[in-house]
């Protein structure tokens, strides 16, 4: 299927990702402005957004449920308006503490409805399966324009209008994610076969047949290592960068590299798994990283070294979204994505919250970022090793007519 016979769904839930991981992947660049203007260390801000990707995840299994029952469309007005509201109070914030509840929860709310696991539900009941990991890289690639195209703009509005200013930029911007979700319609299923049997399943079926799977958690265990990689590197990138000497213009020049790479890896990593074994192709990404990380850790930081690395971290960025995805969707089916991905997407934000509030901590330890890089190094050989094993064909019901 060529990509421009998707469904509209398939462009829109495109757009709201632009916008909601546009902002999200920029909060690197206000670690350094905002722990200054309230003199606090680097672990205070580390934390709420720690405590924001988190809750991002707490949250996930159960708006992923919303969604399966309610629909989509619901969900991403309700989101878009908690995260809105949490960046500007975040703007107007006077005691530091403030930030948690606005950067941290409200956000952490806005972000769990207005991403991957709504948006790739409603693409999953509208795409055949053998196309699924195209579509969730297509899609999964528009976040990362978003970052590509938000970060320049987020530092010019930093310099030009302060961090204040900038974030309430972001809180308006986020009205938009409304106007999108207003087009999108209740999708039909594509796959009348799997339509059928999946239909007498229950939640609750789904979900036991889910923990039962060992690879579902092998899957998990994966996706906790990608969590912890992208926040650390998203929320300490620039602060390194900068303890090297180099300018916070470099530091999200080599994010923004990260972003227009990643347009090409994840679409470059989707389809790759849909001609190959998806496990195959996720131990491969993890392999990737661990040179990547590794080589940059070793060689000497640069301005050059800086913008290669943003370059080939962003290959392998998110790739592991249409594989991670495509794995549970291929293994269980379409009809509760939300719900098991949602689940396993919990487990990549616990990584996120370790990712991002370790780096502080350790930073403010240590002095150096030195033994959390290494640590990264460790866990991407782990996670290729992880997906070897996983059991990744279609589990075969047996389920009755009569079954409610």
């Amino acid at each position: 299927m060529s990509i421009f016979r998707f469904p509209i769904i398939v462009w829109l839930g495109i757009a709201i990702l632009i916008t909601c991981l546009g902002i999200r992947q920029s909060f690197g660049i206000f670690m350094m402005p905002i722990s200054d203007h309230f003199q606090t260390g680097r672990e205070f801000f580390s934390f709420a957004i720690a405590l924001q990707n988190l809750l991002f995840g707490v949250f996930q299994p159960f708006v992923g449920m919303a969604a399966d029952r309610f629909g989509a469309k619901r969900i991403i007005i309700m989101g878009a308006i908690a995260y809105g509201v949490g960046l500007y109070l975040t703007s107007i914030a006077v005691e530091p503490s403030m930030l948690y509840l606005s950067l941290g929860v409200l956000v952490g709310l806005g972000l769990s409805a207005t991403s991957y696991v709504i948006v790739l539900g409603a693409v999953a009941k509208v795409v055949p399966a053998e196309h699924a990991a195209k579509a969730f890289g297509l899609t999964t690639a528009a976040g990362s324009f978003g970052m590509f195209a938000m970060i320049p703009g987020a530092q010019t509005m930093l310099t030009e209008f302060g961090w204040q200013g900038a974030l309430q930029g972001f809180a308006i911007l986020c009205s938009t994610m409304i106007a999108f979700a207003l087009f999108m319609r209740s999708p039909k299923p594509s796959d009348n076969t799997a339509q059928t049997e999946e239909a007498q399943q229950t939640l609750k079926q789904a979900l036991k047949e889910a923990f039962s799977h060992k690879g579902y958690w092998l899957i998990h265990a994966g996706f906790f290592v990608c969590g912890f990689h992208v926040m650390f590197i998203a929320t300490h990138l620039p602060s390194y960068l900068a303890d090297k000497n180099l300018s916070a213009q470099t530091a999200a020049m080599a994010l923004a590299y990260v972003g227009i790479f990643n347009i090409f890896g994840s679409y470059f990593w989707g389809v790759m798994g849909d001609k190959f074994s998806k496990r195959h192709v996720m131990s491969a990404l993890y392999l990737m990283r661990t040179v990547v990380i590794g080589a940059f850790v070793t060689l000497p930081v640069t301005e050059h070294t800086a913008a290669i690395f943003g370059g080939a971290i962003g290959f392998c960025w998110l790739g592991t979204v249409p594989l991670t995805s495509g794995l549970v969707r291929q293994i269980f089916g379409a009809k509760y994505l939300s719900t098991l991905y949602g689940l396993v997407f919990f487990t990549h934000q616990v990584g996120s919250f370790l990712g991002a509030w370790a780096g502080g901590r350790i930073y403010d330890y240590y002095g150096s970022y030195d033994p959390i890089w290494w640590s990264t190094v460790v866990l991407a050989f782990a996670a290729a090793l992880i997906h070897l094993p996983i059991n990744d064909k279609p589990i075969e019901r047996t389920l009755s007519p009569t079954t409610a």
